[in-house]
């Protein structure tokens, strides 16, 4: 069987996008670890899955598979990619397209200049909602990793993030802590580590440790994760430029139950066929 596929990122964040609409597929982690393979398969951060329609108020479901074969509900930069994989696939013709994910609807709105607004839903910082060990919702906790005991910001943006703040974002101990902090057991679904410098009140520098993935160039979950974990301590306004290793995204929250909004670009690589 030759499955097609595209290859695409978001600011250095890859993945490998396929259509299920139009072809059958079905995905199981053995395979998503096969494909997301950089020596042996086709190589990525994560595997997306477009699926049509479960119901008749969205215009797609959306499926996400981490390089280790996980499964997962939400992913920012890759919702990014989907929007201008089905407009350029023309399985749509729409500027405004709603998407079904596993932890919920999410609206997605390609720009005239090509860049993609997603709506990520407000963010929770219910620890049971994380979900996160803790007797009480709080703004900061105190997080015991290795040697160490951190002040962490705990929160989820349909998939649970940890947001640390550090001085300079070069010479955080992302290799080391991120991989303790993902696997902590009060985080009982692993959870993704940001490491974040505030630089003005608008602009804050970002590096993240992804579960399942390890360091990535751009997350955009962990860059509205990061945001509105700063707005809540004060520490930032309402709109921030998110500087990642791969490129710049702007995120946009209100506050309280408000959503956040992040802008940012997609871009395709190569479209390809792999022999399954």
């Amino acid at each position: 069987m030759l499955l097609r596929f595209t290859k695409m990122h978001g600011l250095g964040n890859d993945f490998v996008v396929i259509d299920a609409v139009t072809q059958e597929l079905s995905m199981t982690p053995e395979l998503a670890r096969r494909l997301a393979d950089r020596h042996f398969g086709i190589g990525c951060d994560q595997i997306l899955i477009v699926e049509p329609p479960s119901s008749p108020d969205v215009d797609f479901d959306y499926r996400i598979y981490n390089h280790d074969g996980s499964e997962v509900a939400q992913c920012g930069n890759g919702a990014r990619c989907f929007a201008k994989f089905v407009r350029d696939r023309r399985l749509t013709g729409k500027n405004r397209l709603r998407v079904r994910t596993r932890s919920g609807i999410i609206t997605l709105l390609v720009q005239a200049d090509g860049q993609v607004t997603v709506n990520m839903g407000k963010p929770r910082f219910e620890p049971a909602e994380v979900p996160f060990d803790a007797p009480a919702q709080a703004l900061t906790y105190r997080l015991d990793a290795g040697s160490q005991t951190l002040e962490i910001s705990a929160l989820s943006m349909g998939n649970p993030h940890a947001v640390i703040l550090v001085d300079d974002v070069a010479t955080a101990a992302v290799a080391e802590l991120g991989p303790l902090i993902e696997n902590h057991p009060r985080f009982p679904e692993r959870v993704n580590v940001g490491f974040m410098a505030v630089l003005d009140r608008n602009t804050l520098a970002l590096r993240v440790h992804e579960r399942g993935v390890g360091e990535t160039l751009a997350c955009g979950t962990g860059a509205c994760a990061a945001v509105a974990a700063g707005i809540s301590r004060g520490l930032l306004n309402k709109r921030v430029t998110v500087q990642l290793s791969g490129g710049a995204l702007t995120i946009e929250w209100p506050g309280g139950d408000a959503p956040v909004m992040m802008t940012g670009p997609a871009a395709t690589t190569f479209l390809g066929r792999i022999r399954l």
